[in-house]
């Protein structure tokens, strides 16, 4: 697909590719759009029919929303996120500047205003503000026929039509009931006669990973969602459940190694770490390298402690534990990015060789801001005594920390292409591999620029 798209651009057959585009399959041309530049993305999503553009467009990443945002006229953007979902619309409004998003709500309909304030007046990462307020609402008294004619007039406006909740006049939930069985049954059977009566439902406060977990186990396609007063106000669909439970793993996964969260979907984040600019990834990685760089001074500090017992040259073994900590969480960070990009698809096993050599890159520039910074205070702290100790400590960082970044990509991708369990292999065969190799390289510098002590 993508080859197709790339030649009749390139060949600017424009007639052919928006007959090629209209025959597409949506998953098939979601995973070409991300291959493309966003020139070319433009080009395609302008060639789409509209309810296949918006289709399409709910279903990229928020980042990926915001970059044709930025190259439609103000009124198509306004439309696009008129006709959105309100939930994908308040997810894709909670990624932009607060003035943007103010402006962009200000201009949806009377309606959709109401909606997307309501849900945006929610506490993040809860029920209410992830929900959708699409959804069919019967009472009880009607019958299977009144309800099928309900749903055929609804059904095009809404997200999901295989879950049917039955409310009061109030709006208090009473019961819920499939398409299936409403198909089912005969015309002239009362609604309150084949709905359960007993609806598992969440409140507007309840955490979405709660909401998500509760989707799993129950095997729904959607849960009702009440307010304090016990009213319906919107479902959660099993798509929304699914990124939830994705975003909510690799939180978990970002913070056993050490890297800061990035607001946004996952795609997102995983998408800014492999292919964002350095000053991204920098401002992602290097807060906790940071912190890293200054826990290996303090051990330094410590061990200076017991300076006199060790012989003058021994003062090379204050930091012998900022070389190896520093190592091991550059390698940590890449093995996880490797590991996670793979997963979601953001790193082509086949491309390895592109971005293998940009983690290189990564973790060279990172090695030098850190070496920089590390030499310049033991240079401080030790010049008087060791002058060119600060040179030895610093070129030890950046070669380790590159070592790393390159041990971190490479070791997972080697036990994947041997077939081998790279999650539980990649840890213990990175920080062998690094620390052996940091204390030689690390010695190898001393025994250069410190040789006269010797």
């Amino acid at each position: 697909m993508k080859d197709l798209i790339l030649s009749h651009i390139e060949n600017k057959r424009m007639e052919h590719l928006k007959n090629l585009l209209t025959m597409a399959e949506e998953t098939e041309l979601l995973h070409a759009f991300y291959d493309l530049t966003p020139e070319e993305q433009v080009i395609v999503f302008r060639l789409l029919s509209k309810d296949f553009a918006l289709q399409l467009f709910e279903e990229l990443d928020t980042d990926e929303q915001q970059n044709l945002l930025r190259s439609f006229t103000h009124e198509r953007t306004i439309e696009f996120i008129n006709e959105m979902a309100p939930d994908d619309r308040v997810s894709l409004l909670d990624e932009m500047p607060a003035s943007v998003a103010k402006r962009l709500i200000n201009a949806l309909s009377p309606e959709e205003r109401k909606v997307t304030n309501m849900l945006m007046g929610y506490a993040p990462e809860t029920a209410g503000r992830v929900m959708t307020t699409e959804f069919i609402r019967l009472s009880r008294d009607m019958t299977a026929a009144q309800a099928m004619a309900k749903v055929r007039r609804l059904a095009p406006d809404m997200e999901t039509i295989y879950s049917l909740y039955v409310t009061d006049p109030a709006k208090k939930l009473e019961g819920v009931l499939t398409l299936k069985e409403l198909v089912c049954a005969a015309e002239d059977t009362k609604i309150e006669d084949i709905m359960a009566k007993r609806a598992v439902s969440v409140t507007t406060d309840t955490d979405q990973e709660e909401v998500a977990r509760t989707l799993q186990e129950l095997d729904f396609l959607a849960i009702p969602v009440v307010d304090k007063e016990s009213r319906m106000v919107g479902i959660v669909t099993i798509d929304d459940a699914v990124d939830i439970l994705e975003e909510e793993a690799t939180e978990d996964i970002f913070d056993a190694a050490g890297l800061a969260d990035i607001p946004g979907s996952e795609a997102s984040r995983s998408d800014v770490l492999v292919n964002g600019s350095l000053f991204k990834i920098w401002r992602v990685r290097l807060p906790f390298l940071l912190i890293t760089l200054a826990a290996g001074m303090l051990l330094g500090l410590i061990i200076e402690g017991f300076e006199e017992v060790l012989e003058s040259i021994t003062v090379v073994a204050f930091f012998i534990p900022l070389i190896m900590d520093m190592g091991g969480n550059v390698g940590t960070q890449s093995a996880t990015v490797f590991t996670r990009g793979v997963v979601l698809g953001h790193i082509d096993v086949k491309g390895f060789l592109s971005h293998f050599f940009k983690e290189i890159g990564v973790g060279l520039s990172m090695g030098l801001l850190i070496g920089i910074m590390g030499g310049l205070v033991i240079y401080l702290w030790q010049g008087a005594e060791v002058p060119m100790l600060g040179v030895v400590v610093g070129l030890s960082l950046v070669a380790t920390m590159t070592l790393a970044a390159l041990l971190g990509f490479l070791v997972p991708f080697l036990l994947i292409r041997l077939n081998v369990d790279q999650a539980a292999g990649s840890a213990p065969i990175i920080t062998s591999i690094k620390d052996i190799a940091g204390i030689l390289i690390y010695f190898l510098f001393v025994s250069t620029f410190l040789g006269y002590m010797m």
